[in-house]
């Protein structure tokens, strides 16, 4: 079932959102011991696509066993879902990056599906500053309060819940258009999904994809009470008009 999952303030440490890993577990392991994360207080936020294309895809499975981490369903992860299940082209997830799991036994592709398919749509987290919402692509309705009701609500359809979860995974829209209205009812938004170049703004929606698992890429690991990268590279880009 699609859902939204909310925490509460982090009173004893410190929160951090980082953009898709992709396999790339090694590396961010490096830049939490950079930056002194605490694994007994400090929590951290995913903005999904936790497989496919990098070299550790099997480790999501470690990882998602770990009480302080917390990612929301990317696109990526939702191929691995469905590959077991048969609605997912083998040429199409080839071509994504999903050889590391189209060759797993079928026990072990049940497993990793199973995992995945336990993660939100979105997750939503007190700060100081304001709530602070976390999705993979995009938020799909002007209202972030409009969108978590309408994707959890017993009267909705299912066909309503699979568009917006769909669109919350894929959607571009806005990073095309560079809108910078925002998304109302909710202090900041963070995504991932489209790797940039640094991490930028549109509004009060954050782009913290910057293409790690690609060359002259790196993670960004975002502060979510100063919504300010926790270390450099700290490129900045404000699109806002």
């Amino acid at each position: 079932m699609f859902h939204c999952e909310h925490f509460g303030r982090n009173t004893r440490g410190r929160d951090f959102a980082v953009g898709d890993i992709h396999g790339m577990f090694s590396a961010l392991s490096q830049l939490l011991d950079i930056v002194g994360f605490n694994l007994d207080v400090d929590r951290l936020f995913c903005t999904g696509d936790l497989v496919d294309r990098g070299p550790e895809s099997p480790r999501a499975l470690e990882w998602l066993a770990r009480p302080w981490f917390h990612p929301v369903r990317g696109n990526h992860d939702d191929f691995a879902i469905r590959w077991p299940q048969g609605t997912v082209d083998a040429a199409t997830y080839l071509s994504n990056g999903g050889a590391w799991n189209i060759d797993n036994p079928p026990e072990l592709q049940q497993r990793i599906s199973d995992a995945l398919d336990q993660l939100p749509i979105a997750i939503e987290v007190e700060t100081e500053a304001g709530l602070i919402g976390i999705i993979h692509a995009d938020c799909p309705l002007p209202s972030w309060r409009d969108f978590v009701t309408r994707l959890s609500e017993g009267h909705v359809s299912d066909e309503e819940h699979e568009h917006l979860a769909r669109l919350a995974m894929w959607s571009r829209a806005r990073l095309m258009a560079l809108d910078p209205s925002g998304v109302g009812d909710i202090h900041a938004v963070v995504v991932g999904h489209t790797p940039v170049k640094g991490h930028s703004t549109l509004g009060n929606v954050h782009y913290i994809d910057t293409g790690a698992v690609f060359e002259d890429g790196y993670f960004t690991l975002l502060d979510l009470t100063s919504l300010t990268p926790a270390y450099p590279p700290s490129r900045v880009l404000d699109w806002q008009v």
